[in-house]
């Protein structure tokens, strides 16, 4: 470990010695009006090839830069070009602020330069880019557009649909995806309600989505990333947004306790967030034609606040904090509930001339969850503990290095009852800790190298996890490129649901059990020990990047991930005194190609994912629940008329049907309580036999949502947003949940329809 440590700090100095000896662009990136940090903003000296990318925060720096007097263009798509004039001396570093303005001009056309840039600067194998700006091509579902309904037209990810709440990334469950808010690891971010996630698209400034193969800083999870990072309030003026539809309500309030000037060093600012839904009330109204009498019995509060300062050389504090609540009450077949909140803090340094920033987060949050479905006793789980991570950027021209450390603690604790009615209980207490190294290498544009290597540690295991990763892209030309990732990684976090659901409404946690009481050893019906306690996954992504035209980008790739290790609740458990858990192995593999143009108001998105998930548990080899083998996604929006204050948008889906095990018959089962029962006047339960596992399939699902909107422009800074939407317009009745015991359907959403007003100041 002495070592390791060695070589990381020789390898820091040398980058420290090396580009101190050359003179050095850099700076940050700002929103004029708001005074936020602007991303993705390509920063150019004029008539060079000395430019780069500002990142997520706003970062830029161009080393290496020959003495002379330059041009430095700052520019983004739409926002009017900013010109500086530097004078650059031999050594030394020169660090700036770039405030650039909208441009209050609609284009017809334009060169997406940044995105390209983008493109050919970052190896960006299976991951995707989320904003504002695309989310909005959705229809309105609701009256705003949300980051769970774009989520599902994204390649790779699989929904179980419009309730419920689940999404399925490449062949890895809900447990396997990490979701990260501001460094804080949420749970549960989607409501039982699947087309609403628990954010405010507003206050989004980014979210990558990591289908697969994602980098040495994240850990902890077998196959998926989402980091979404929330933006500062205004610095400059009180701003927000009001929001009103037939089905729930959201206000935005944001504005400085400290302005943004140019004579003032720090700034102060904070951002309020809350959104809920009254659709359990509504719905009675708006849509009686529910299968129901009792409406759509969704409730659900979401609320956020942040408080920001931050200094004119870009360094950062954020103070943050969230409670999000979600209840569903299907009468008679099921009650579900669960809530999570936490509180924050993360923080960006960037030193005076060093080429570096320095990053952390610390925080603290808790999970809990119920269900209590007709027929089956309860069952509940809570998981609360803290995220902590610290990590150096060493900014190197073009290319990149970044090292940091982990430590995530947690506490789990799982409520279930037995077959018999015995009720039992896992309590668990976790730290996992891990240290990690990245660089990205850009050799002339041409060929991105990004080697990795994470360290993890669980203690409560006692074991260790190496864990390298590689991402490659080769660009072959300007607009065509190749690009590969590939990697292994670990997870101590287990998910319990139920086999006997056709559809799983609830997810029980807690970490990898280590008495063989609860785990055996092996493989049920084989002498293979497994190694650790540890759930463990390999990936491997193939891809191709190719834009034919500037308006128009295809994306292609495939991709294999071996879940070699993974822990699932024994299904064949008869007694007490059989195990409760079991090891499973398994694979995902397939491919996804999406197209994507965007042109004079006209944005065309289509994704098509073909898929297969395996999975092994000694016994039998099935299909798991969220295998589907066909995905389409079409989304279409355009836009038109004076400033394209119009516009209308549409969206298909269609999936293939999930594996499900049918019920082959019922029978009466009577069970003692006490040794005095009297079993000739009590009533029996209900049990059933079960066919052949999961050797079934639902029906194919599909859904058609239209949109609409208009935008009036009330002055400078006010604006009033008129929408209207529907969802399942055909009205295609798609299953979503069974109960085995009284055999009652639940269908997914029918169809219904929306209308909302926003008003933004």
């Amino acid at each position: 470990m002495n070592k390791r440590y060695s070589i990381t700090l020789l390898l820091v100095a040398f980058c420290f010695f090396a580009f101190s000896q050359h003179a050095i662009l850099k700076g940050f990136t700002y929103d004029e009006s708001t005074g936020e940090s602007l991303p993705y903003c390509t920063v150019q000296l004029m008539g060079t090839n000395y430019g780069a990318l500002s990142d997520v925060t706003g970062a830029f720096l161009i080393n290496k830069i020959p003495a002379g007097t330059y041009t430095v263009k700052v520019s983004r798509l739409g926002y009017v070009d900013l010109f500086d004039t530097v004078a650059v001396g031999s050594n030394g570093t020169i660090t700036k602020r770039y405030s650039v303005s909208p441009n209050s001009q609609t284009l017809d056309a334009v060169q997406i330069v940044g995105e390209n840039t983008r493109k050919e600067q970052e190896t960006r194998t299976s991951v995707i880019s989320v904003t504002p700006k695309d989310m909005s091509k959705m229809p309105a579902i609701g009256g705003q557009p949300d980051f769970a309904q774009y989520l599902q037209v994204l390649p790779g990810i699989i929904s179980t649909g419009d309730q419920g709440g689940q999404l399925y990334v490449r062949g890895g469950t809900p447990v396997q995806n990490m979701l990260l808010l501001d460094g804080t690891i949420l749970y549960n971010p989607f409501h039982s309600i699947g087309i609403f996630s628990v954010f405010d698209m507003d206050i989004m400034s980014s979210a990558d989505v990591y289908t697969g193969g994602f980098g040495a800083e994240f850990g902890g999870r077998l196959s998926s990333v989402m980091d979404i990072k929330t933006r500062d309030g205004n610095k400059k003026r009180l701003a927000g947004k009001v929001d009103l539809s037939n089905i729930g309500a959201q206000l935005l309030l944001e504005g400085p306790l400290l302005k943004l000037k140019d004579d003032r060093k720090t700034s102060i600012s904070f951002i309020l967030s809350g959104k809920g839904s009254f659709l359990e009330q509504s719905s009675k109204v708006f849509y009686p034609y529910v299968q129901n009498s009792e409406g759509l019995p969704y409730t659900f509060l979401d609320l956020y606040g942040k408080l920001t300062l931050a200094t004119r050389n870009g360094s950062r504090w954020n103070i943050f904090g969230f409670n999000y609540d979600d209840r569903v009450n299907y009468s008679s077949i099921a009650k579900y509930g669960w809530n999570n909140w936490g509180v924050g803090t993360n923080f960006l340094i960037v030193p005076g001339d060093a080429p570096t920033t320095i990053e952390g987060s610390l925080s603290y949050s808790k999970y809990e969850s119920e269900l209590e479905d007709a027929g089956f006793d309860p069952r509940k789980s809570s998981m609360d503990g803290f995220t902590f991570d610290f990590g150096f950027n060493y900014y190197l021209g073009k290319s990149f290095l970044k090292v940091g450390i982990d430590v995530v603690g947690y506490n789990t604790n799982y409520e279930y009852y037995t077959i018999y009615h015995s009720q039992r209980n896992i309590v668990d207490h976790t730290t996992d800790m891990s240290i990690f190294i990245k660089y990205k290498y850009n050799f002339r544009n041409k060929l991105l190298i990004e080697p990795g290597f994470r360290l993890q540690y669980y203690y409560s295991l006692g074991e260790v996890s190496p864990e390298p990763r590689l991402a490659i892209k080769y660009n072959i030309l300007n607009n065509l490129r190749l690009k590969l990732a590939a990697g292994m990684y670990s997870q101590n976090l287990v998910s319990v649901t139920s086999d006997q659901d056709v559809v799983s409404l609830f997810n029980g946690f807690l970490s990898s059990p280590l008495e063989s009481a609860l785990l055996p050893e092996t493989l049920i019906g084989s002498d293979v020990e497994f190694k650790g306690r540890l759930q463990k996954s390999q990936h491997v992504i193939l891809g191709l990047e190719y834009d034919p035209i500037s308006s128009l980008s295809i994306n292609l790739e495939g991709y294999y991930k071996n879940f070699s290790q993974l822990i699932s609740v024994n299904r064949y458990k008869m007694s007490d005194e059989d195990s409760e858990f079991i090891w499973e192995k398994g694979n995902a593999y397939g491919g996804d190609i999406s197209v994507k143009y965007e042109q004079k108001g006209v944005y065309l998105w289509f994704v098509y994912s073909l898929g297969w998930v395996n999975r092994n548990d000694g016994k039998i080899e099935y299909n798991p629940h969220f295998d589907r083998r066909h995905n389409i996604n079409l989304v279409a929006s355009y836009s038109f008329g004076k400033r394209r204050s119009w516009e209308v948008n549409c969206r298909w889906n269609f999936g293939s049907g999930f594996p499900f095990t049918q019920t082959q018959a019922y029978y009466p089962h009577y069970y003692p309580s006490h040794i005095n029962d009297d079993y000739v006047s009590n009533n029996e339960d209900v049990y059933f036999l079960l066919a052949e596992f999961n050797k079934s399939r639902l029906p194919s699902y599909h859904r058609l949502d239209l949109g609409a909107k208009k935008k009036f422009y009330l002055g400078q800074r006010h604006t009033l947003e008129a929408s209207i939407s529907m969802t399942n317009v055909y009205n295609y009745k798609n299953i979503f949940y069974v109960n085995r015991t009284t055999n009652n359907i639940v269908y997914q959403l029918p169809f219904l329809y929306y209308f909302g007003l926003t008003w933004r100041f």
